[in-house]
């Protein structure tokens, strides 16, 4: 399904800490199984940034969970954490260049689990297209001017200078 508003796939081949940061504010949209839409508004997120990003799943090559962050930019990368939440990435940049944004807000929802919960996200969406998928996309909106920035949460394990990039994203 094409929408005049949806974000193409030149939108997401581009460096994750770019992409993160205009994706803020973009409306992330979903079909309902009844067949209408629900729609809500990016508003934190996290970057990860390939191989040499210790925080980044990809930093230990790729694997079968991890094999399609190493597409081109603009498919989902689903995976669950302590075998309970649903993690919600886009990935970006071009292929063999794993990068990813975690989507960790929209308005009134705040927490990757709880996001993907509200928006219905399982293991059906990972590797799915942003610009061809009947049921996800992103639309375009207005660019967000003012944003904050902060380290990006959980990733202590990544040792001292990765856990402190300034990487997470937020309005």
């Amino acid at each position: 399904m094409n929408t005049p508003d949806r974000l193409t796939s030149d939108f997401f081949t581009r460096d994750v800490l770019t992409v993160a940061t205009e994706i803020l504010g973009k409306k992330i949209v979903l079909r309902q199984k009844d067949g209408s839409f629900i729609n809500f508004t990016i508003n934190d997120v996290e970057a990860y940034r390939g191989t040499e990003d210790k925080a980044c799943h990809a930093s230990k090559g790729k694997t079968p969970r991890t094999e399609v962050m190493f597409q081109n930019g603009g498919v989902l990368y689903v995976y669950l954490v302590y075998g309970l939440y649903w993690m919600l990435n886009i990935v970006t940049s071009v292929e063999d260049d794993p990068q990813a944004v975690l989507i960790r807000g929209v308005e009134n929802c705040i927490g990757p689990g709880r996001v993907t919960k509200l928006l219905g996200i399982d293991s059906s969406f990972k590797g799915e297209g942003l610009s061809s998928s009947s049921r996800i996309w992103i639309e375009d909106a207005p660019s967000v001017k003012e944003f904050k920035t902060g380290v990006r949460i959980g990733v202590d394990y990544a040792g001292d200078y990765w856990k402190s990039r300034p990487w997470r994203y937020y309005i």
